[in-house]
C-alpha cells in the first residue's frame, strides 16, 4: 500500500536532522506494529511510503500510529518545530492511501526509484530527498 502525507501548512521542513529522525521514527513505529516499509522516501515537503501490511489491517490505525507517534516525538525533540507548528500537530490532516491492487510491487518500486533525489549513502531503501 502506498501512503503519502505532508507536514501541516505544507511547510518544507523535512530536511537535515529532522528528515533523518522522521525516517528513523517511521521505521521504528512500523516495526513495532508489524508493518514492513518496503521502499520510499522523505522529501522536503512530504513522506511517501510503500508499506506491506497484514491483509486484515485497516489504514486508519496505521496512519494514527505513524503520524501520531512521530508528531509527538518530533515536537518534543525539535524545539524549532514547536514554533512553526503550534497546537501539538506536526502533520496535516488527511493522507493518501492507495492499494497496489492491479499494479505490481515491482512497478511501484521502479516508480519510486525514478522519483528519488539525493540519497543518504548508507541507506538506499528509504532515501531522504534534500535538494
Amino acid at each position: 500500500m502506498r501512503l503519502v502525507f505532508v507536514p501541516k501548512y505544507g511547510k518544507a521542513v523535512l530536511t537535515g536532522e529532522v528528515a533523518i529522525r522522521v525516517r528513523d521514527l517511521l521505521r521504528q513505529i512500523a516495526m513495532e506494529h508489524e508493518l514492513e516499509i518496503v521502499s520510499d522516501k522523505v522529501a522536503r515537503d512530504h513522506v511517501h511510503l510503500f508499506v506491506s501490511d497484514r491483509p486484515n489491517q485497516q489504514v486508519s490505525p496505521i496512519m494514527q500510529w505513524l503520524k501520531g507517534i512521530s508528531s509527538r516525538v518530533l515536537l518534543q525533540e525539535f524545539p524549532s518545530l514547536r514554533k512553526k507548528f503550534w497546537g501539538r500537530h506536526f502533520w496535516a490532516r488527511g493522507y493518501l492511501a492507495v492499494s497496489s491492487g492491479t499494479i505490481s510491487d515491482e512497478m511501484i518500486r521502479e516508480y519510486l526509484d525514478e522519483q528519488e533525489g539525493e540519497q543518504i549513502a548508507d541507506d538506499r531503501r528509504f532515501p531522504i530527498d534534500n535538494p
